[in-house]
Formats: structure tokens, C-alpha cells, sequence
């Protein structure tokens, strides 16, 4: 494909350096589909469930609530809906796949290689695809978080580029407590969103997914998503979850130096 974006939004990604104690602490996958009423339903999500039982044999379910706001109606009058989210977890509890009437998820807190995540990503989606059968994957998202801390967080002007960093760098730098950016860019294969910087101890910019922690840290949030309506297909959306981890690995090496790779135990 004819490009006229500049690297690392366009052009191929770099080769993949190994980290060892890469600072990765969450990486997610998640495929949006239209509304099937029938997953609340234990009998239909019990065939889903024996397909990736192997692999993720803890099941527990959640009730959560959604407000909805109807344009129609006054903003004092919000309807409440009630769904389910069945949630399978390894053994560890280090991998967990989400699933919901809308949406199906995988995540992991120990992220080991891009083939392993995506062959895992093909399995769970292929096992939605033949019980409960979505004629569309209307949003695909990869999401990748690492956190800086300790030594590392000391000498982050020689692992993060300055473009990055920009005023932690300034004189006023040493008094910041939270220096936070957040930017779209728009990318080969559809739009990239990007969140970076220091936050103080027990901050975070997202609780469900960057739980907050009793020192400061400096973080890197980039999430990858489709801008058009995929057929609901494991093949095609493996594809295209693997494109994505491709850009968001050229975004981040972008973004760090030499110095960082070999922090993390790489060899660039």
C-alpha cells in the first residue's frame, strides 16, 4: 500500500528486539461486534466456553450496569441497563479473555511475544466465530501500557526520546508531579492513540487497566484501532490485530532509545 505518512505512522516496522525485563504491564486486544442477546444465556456461552476451557479454565461471571442516554429524553432520566461479562482466566490469573453481548477481549499481564498473544487472539476468535456467529467486527483495538519506574524513572532523558519528553526536560521540569500527553495520530493501518508521561505515586489515567501504585512512574499508552467495519473472521481479524501490533511497535521504538533497549535486557 502507497503511503505518504512518515515513519513510524507509515513504512514497515522495525525488527523486533527481545526485552527480557521489558516494563510491559498490560496488553490488551479487543473485537466489537453487534449486540448477540443470546450471550447472556449460560447454555449458549457453554459451547464457547468448552473450546478455550483448556487454556483458560476459571470462569467468573460479572454483572455490570450501563448508563444510557437516550437524545430524546432529558439528562435527568438516564436508563440504567443491566448486562453480563464472562470472564476466563488462566490458573495464574496472568491471562484473561472477556467475554460480553457486544465485545470479546483478551488481555495479559505477562506478555512474553507478539506470536504467541496473536495466536492466542486467532484461537478466541475463532471460537466466537463459530458459536456465536458475528456477521462484523465493527471496532478492532490493540493496546499495549508499559510503566517506567524506580532507576529507570531517574534516568528516563536517556531512554525516552526528547521529542517526547518535551517540558520534563525544561527548567520546570523538577517540579512537576504530572506531566501528561495525549495524541491521535492517524496511521497506515487506521488511527493510533497515544498517552504518555509521569504520574505520581497512586496516580493512574485508567483504573481498570493501570492500577495505581505507591511510587511514581512514567508511562506509555498506545492503542491501536480499525477506522472501518471488519467481517467477523478469525483470519482476517488475526491479520489485522498483527498489522496493528506491528505499528504500535513502531510507534514505541520510535520513542526510546538504544539506552532503553538494553536497560530491558535487549541487544539492539
Amino acid at each position: 500500500m502507497t503511503t505518504t505518512l512518515p515513519p513510524p505512522m507509515g513504512g514497515p516496522s522495525p525488527a523486533e528486539v527481545p526485552l527480557p525485563h521489558a516494563p510491559l504491564v498490560r496488553v490488551i486486544a479487543q473485537v466489537r461486534f453487534p449486540t448477540i442477546l443470546s450471550i447472556r444465556n449460560p447454555e449458549q456461552v457453554a459451547t464457547f466456553q468448552e473450546k478455550i476451557r483448556r487454556a483458560y479454565p476459571v470462569l467468573n461471571q460479572e454483572e455490570i450496569r450501563r448508563v444510557v442516554l437516550n437524545a430524546d429524553q432529558p439528562a435527568s432520566d438516564p436508563k440504567i441497563q443491566e448486562d453480563v461479562v464472562w470472564r476466563f482466566s488462566d490458573r495464574d490469573r496472568k491471562w484473561r479473555v472477556s467475554l460480553a453481548t457486544d465485545f470479546v477481549a483478551l488481555e495479559t499481564t505477562s506478555y512474553d511475544n507478539r506470536r504467541d498473544f496473536l495466536t492466542r487472539l486467532r484461537s478466541i476468535v475463532g471460537a466466537v466465530e463459530t458459536t456465536m456467529n458475528p456477521q462484523e467486527a465493527f471496532r478492532l483495538g490493540v493496546r499495549y501500557i508499559d510503566r517506567i519506574t524506580g532507576p529507570a524513572l531517574r534516568d528516563i532523558s536517556k531512554l525516552i526520546r526528547q521529542e517526547v519528553l518535551g517540558v520534563s526536560l525544561s527548567p520546570i521540569g523538577a517540579a512537576a508531579e504530572t506531566v501528561l500527553t495525549q495524541t491521535q495520530f492517524r496511521a497506515e493501518e487506521g488511527l493510533l492513540q497515544a498517552r504518555w508521561g509521569l504520574l505520581p505515586a497512586n496516580g493512574t489515567i485508567d483504573p481498570g487497566t493501570l492500577e495505581p501504585i505507591d511510587e511514581p512512574s512514567w508511562i506509555l499508552d498506545l492503542d491501536m484501532s480499525s477506522t472501518e467495519p471488519l467481517d467477523f473472521s478469525a483470519d482476517i481479524l488475526g491479520n489485522a490485530a498483527e498489522q496493528f501490533t506491528e505499528r504500535v511497535y513502531s510507534v514505541f521504538r520510535w520513542m526510546v532509545s538504544a539506552d532503553f533497549l538494553r536497560f530491558y535486557g535487549g541487544q539492539p
